[in-house]
């Protein structure tokens, strides 16, 4: 599974015949060409990336391009439940409605479900064009399956958010107690723009007649930073799918560390074996995980089937103790980067209709890497003695959720 030592640089060496290390540039390029020829999706350059953490720093973000907004707006969700932030959001939207700027809100038919009727009523009687994905009632039970799970704002075809973010109290606040989640959410300005936007429209050409209008200036990007990055979006069908390939690349071209936060963690046994080959080569493998504050237990039994394998091979594992852990982000070498709406589980893989963003920039990956250490202060290690010692009703459960693993 390790990569073939034919497509690494080959440089002098003071050791025999041993190459040296990869350069910065190097491994950059390296990963880059990889992605782009194995997934057929070509990286952009010129992006500038803020990285939000938690709904302090996310909402008044988001909420603040959305009041901004002069032409468009495109919003979906698979979580929009109740709460403040729900109506603060609804009234944001209706307001730009009402003052004549197209607005679109696309919403998981499953996963907000929850919504308040008032919301929907307001928003849609100031002009918001609200539309369902796969609204169960309405489904085969096939296709009841495969969610919509991305996290996507467009503004005025310029700005863009994503990131693992719904709309409801859960996330407010900056992970300060239990009740409030640990997430991170991205704002990106430059041509990566149009691969978020492509990710709404993939989205809503399902659910709406129209996919664009007079209002959609198709506008030309200037560069706005120095990021290099590539949009995957990933859709539920069968066979390979991209954001398995991109895992999976990222995986095979760690040399040093590759560092993995996520909120459901159930893959399946091939990445399970690839998480310890990566680690039985040399390279720093961490895993952050929800501690005892989860919203799905029957999840985290999934992959905890898996903790013995995973840290007899040299996988280190934390769970996060103050509350829900909800990032869906990936650090490989201090060099790149993923973050977005898919978690580290067969329904993200395999199922849902998910969003990534592939980022090529070391202070970018250098702002996620400082946040994974101040979490990991905040982390239980997994001891490896004390967890073969745990107890036989955790092991039962453990072996009891396997049948539905592929659906976690």
């Amino acid at each position: 599974m390790t990569s073939s030592t034919q497509d690494r640089p080959q440089s002098a060496s003071p050791g025999a015949g041993t190459p040296a290390p990869a350069t910065t540039q190097e491994r950059t390029t390296r990963i880059r060409r990889r992605l782009e020829r194995l997934i057929g999706i070509a990286a952009t350059e010129g992006n500038s990336l803020t990285a939000l953490r938690n709904g302090d720093e996310i909402f008044p973000a988001m909420l603040a391009a959305i009041r901004s907004a002069e032409h468009t707006v495109d919003m979906m969700t698979f979580v929009y439940w109740r709460g403040d932030i729900a109506r603060e959001f609804a009234r944001a939207l209706a307001e730009r409605a009402r003052a004549g700027v197209r607005v679109r809100l696309l919403l998981d038919g499953f996963g907000s479900r929850l919504i308040e009727k008032e919301l929907l009523e307001e928003m849609e009687e100031t002009g918001v064009q609200v539309a369902w994905f796969r609204r169960p009632l309405a489904l085969s039970p096939f296709k009841q399956n495969h969610r919509c799970h991305r996290k996507v704002l467009v503004v005025d075809e310029q700005t863009a958010f994503t990131g693992g973010v719904g709309i409801a109290e859960e996330w407010c606040g900056n992970a300060g107690n239990e009740h409030e989640w640990r997430d991170t959410h991205v704002e990106v300005r430059g041509p990566a723009v149009d691969g978020i936007a492509a990710a709404f429209a993939q989205n809503w050409a399902e659910c709406h007649d129209d996919l664009f209008d007079d209002c959609d200036r198709f506008v030309q990007h200037r560069p706005e930073g120095d990021a290099v990055v590539q949009v995957v979006r990933g859709s539920a069908s069968f066979g390979w799918q991209d954001m398995q390939t991109l895992i999976r690349v990222m995986l095979e071209s760690a040399e040093d560390r590759f560092r993995l936060a996520t909120a459901y963690f159930s893959p399946d046994a091939y990445f399970i074996e690839l998480l310890c080959a990566t680690a039985r080569r040399g390279v720093e493998v961490e895993i952050l995980l929800p501690g005892p504050h989860t919203d799905k237990r029957v999840c985290q039994l999934a992959g905890q089937h898996y903790y013995e394998d995973l840290t007899a091979s040299g996988v280190k594992i934390y769970q996060y103790q103050p509350t829900m852990m909800h990032a869906k982000i990936i650090t490989v070498d201090a060099v790149a980067a993923l973050v977005g709406s898919t978690n580290f589980n067969r329904r993200s893989l395999d199922h849902d209709e998910e969003i990534m963003l592939a980022v090529l920039d070391q202070e970018f990956t250098a702002t996620l890497d400082s946040h994974f250490d101040e979490d990991l202060e905040a982390a239980m290690p997994i001891r490896p003695g004390r967890w073969k010692r745990r107890s036989m009703l955790q092991r039962a459960g453990e072996v009891a959720v396997q049948p539905i693993r592929r659906f976690l």
